[in-house]
């Protein structure tokens, strides 16, 4: 899948885990980890904005798009 998602590089970063950040933006564990692991076919942007509050970045640090 051409786009990639580097959300444990952002956790690593910020020191948080996970569960952690499941926790505070409101989703499951299970939920979390299927974006992690790039597993998702979606998200909505009302996650990815908590995501991106809660670590403090940018849509581009956790996403990025490459060729295959």
């Amino acid at each position: 899948m051409p786009i990639v998602v580097n959300l444990d590089v952002m956790l690593a970063k910020r020191k948080m885990r996970s569960n952690e950040l499941a926790e505070r933006i409101g989703i499951t564990t299970a939920n979390l980890s299927i974006l992690k692991t790039g597993k998702a076919k979606a998200i909505r942007f009302s996650t990815l904005e908590a995501i991106c509050k809660e670590l403090d970045c940018q849509p581009a640090d956790i996403m990025e798009y490459v060729k295959e």
